[in-house]
């Protein structure tokens, strides 16, 4: 069998050849290349951000960078926010949050190591921020022990060791107290431990009233680590499991990490942590290494990496590019690594990277998705502020995405002309207002029909309504529309029928006011004008015998003219 395809501005429609393809027929699909897009839960997400990127568009070029660092980071930290918002909106619907966990996960890693670019000594303290975000079960479950009728001997409350795991000390030290409690015999093992968890050195580049300095911080941080060693070869907890585990982990032993791969979930918890309790002072160059062994270490041999664990490594080994290519290929919209993309373009850390075809690599995944937006029935609005903001190929773009917008509604219409006049996009005004003209004529509202082609400029259709308008007169013996046709001003000069119309409206207008004299005036120079259609030279004889019978009316002159405007013509 043989596949036929056409396709449409945001999706594809595939058909089996052997059948006729039509819209009734079951073997035609719809193939959408932008799911999400659809998603009415999604909605908020794709509002949201697009206000986020255009504040960001809004930034000085001419700022130092050292002034719009913090601007890019605040901006970072307002999107992933919103990707939480819709998270919490949404934990029903299982598949949706997974993906919104995933995409926030790595864009928080790229906001540490790229906007933020955090440096050595308070990177490993972001990635721990990083970890424990992703990793909220921990305060759950110790809610749970905590609360239990007697927290000690419950059988998750060695699960302590997960805010161990997660360097957050003084929780570990507050929940341990409950099992000193239980074990006076043990109370000198705990205590000792607590002075252990209570005295791990935390680097802190803004502590209060001191400045501390990296070497300063390691010097202290292998003290205490000699002081933890010292303890584990005394085998001062050899008599507690638990107690030793948690001291072999505050001087790192991967073995015992290991063992707690239940409570670690992830290979790059299991990273964070050992570069936490071995390698505090990790500089951003050397992550990569300690990244990929992590990975090789905590994941089965037998296993392939999930396209998270490719897509994380990558950000571990700072490409880039690679981070933006696996994103694309593993998530299913063009949003996430569309707004990325585009904040680290601002922060000038893709400008070496342009694509074959023309444009670099932000614009043309700006392009996509706003090309996905655009097939949306009301998002397609938000789509005309990314193409204004894709200087090479937007405009475009944007010149044929909105002719392809539905026209449903008068307002509508309207909507999408301010659009293209705002942008003097006068060729798709003139083509909006003559489809509109054209659907206006077909449902026969005459007015609507006329304002529409007054307003595109043409005077082939112009003329034509103004055709349908006199023979409706000449049925009716009345005008429709008359606030219309009575207000054309300089527009009845588009065409001679619609000038016609408008001075036979006014004709009829002096007429009702008695003007009888200025009515035959009129009457007379439209006569001699010759551009009254020829259907209707007796309905203007016909208007002008009344007028004979009037005084002021110079009724001999009145007369000649219009039989000499018969004979003539």
């Amino acid at each position: 069998k043989h596949l036929g395809f056409v396709w449409g501005p945001g999706d594809i429609l595939v058909y089996e050849t052997i059948y006729k393809a039509s819209g009734g027929c079951p073997f035609v699909h719809e193939v959408r290349k932008d799911e999400d897009i659809y998603s009415p839960i999604l909605r908020k997400l794709f509002n949201e951000s697009h206000h986020i990127f255009v504040g960001l568009q809004r930034i000085r070029e001419d700022l130092p960078s050292k002034n719009k660092k913090p601007q890019f980071v605040s901006i970072s930290k307002n999107y992933r926010s919103v990707i939480r918002a819709c998270m919490e909106e949404l934990q029903q619907v299982a598949g949706i949050v997974s993906i919104l966990l995933a995409v926030e996960l790595i864009w928080n890693l790229c906001e540490v190591l790229f906007i933020d670019a955090a440096p050595a000594g308070s990177l490993v303290l972001h990635l721990l921020d990083w970890v424990r975000l992703h990793k909220a079960d921990v305060d759950e479950k110790a809610r749970e022990v905590l609360a239990s009728e007697s927290p000690a001997e419950h059988q998750a409350y060695w699960d302590v060791i997960s805010y161990v795991l997660q360097g957050r000390m003084d929780e570990a030290r507050q929940v341990l107290v409950k099992q000193a409690a239980l074990q006076p015999a043990a109370r000198v093992m705990f205590k000792l431990l607590d002075n252990l968890l209570m005295k791990m050195p935390i680097f802190n580049v803004h502590s209060p009233g001191e400045t501390q300095t990296l070497t300063e911080f390691d010097v202290k941080w292998r003290h205490w680590r000699e002081e933890v060693d010292h303890c584990l070869q005394d085998q001062s907890f050899a008599s507690n499991r638990h107690l030793e585990d948690i001291c072999k982990i505050l001087v790192g032993d991967e073995d015992v990490l290991l063992e707690y791969k239940e409570l670690l979930s992830t290979w790059y918890h299991f990273l964070v942590t050992r570069l936490l309790f071995s390698h505090p002072t990790v500089k951003p160059t050397e992550l990569h290494y300690y990244a990929q062994s992590s990975m090789h270490m905590f994941l089965d041999t037998r296993s392939v990496p999930e396209p998270l664990d490719s897509i994380l490594l990558a950000a571990f080994e700072f490409d880039i590019h690679q981070v933006i290519k696996d994103c694309s290929i593993a998530l299913n919209n063009w949003w996430f690594v569309g707004h990325l993309t585009d904040l680290l373009d601002h922060c000038k850390l893709l400008q070496s990277h342009n694509l074959h075809f023309g444009s670099n690599l932000r614009e043309f995944l700006l392009l996509e998705y706003a090309s996905g937006l655009f097939t949306h029935h009301s998002l397609w609005q938000l789509a005309v502020d990314y193409f204004d903001h894709c200087p090479e190929f937007g405009r475009v773009y944007l010149e044929l995405q909105i002719e392809r917008v539905p026209l449903d509604t008068e307002r509508k219409a309207l909507k999408v002309i301010r659009i293209c006049e705002q942008r003097q996009m006068t060729e798709q005004v003139r083509s909006i207002c003559k489809i509109m003209a054209k659907k206006a004529l077909r449902n026969n509202r005459l007015g609507s029909a006329l304002s529409w082609s007054i307003r595109a400029k043409d005077a082939a259709f112009a003329t034509l309504i103004s055709e349908r308008f006199l023979q409706d007169y000449c049925a009716k013996g009345t005008f429709s529309d008359l606030d219309l046709i009575d207000n054309l001003g300089p527009a009845m000069l588009l065409s001679d029928r619609l000038t016609f119309l408008g001075k036979y409206r006014e004709f009829h207008r002096l007429y009702g006011e008695k003007r009888f004299s200025d009515a035959a005036k009129l009457l007379l120079s439209l006569m001699t004008a010759k551009i009254a259609p020829h259907s209707f030279w007796m309905t203007l004889l016909t208007d002008a015998l009344p007028l004979l019978e009037q005084k002021e009316v110079n009724w001999p002159t009145t007369l000649t003219s219009i039989l000499n405007f018969f004979l003539l013509t």
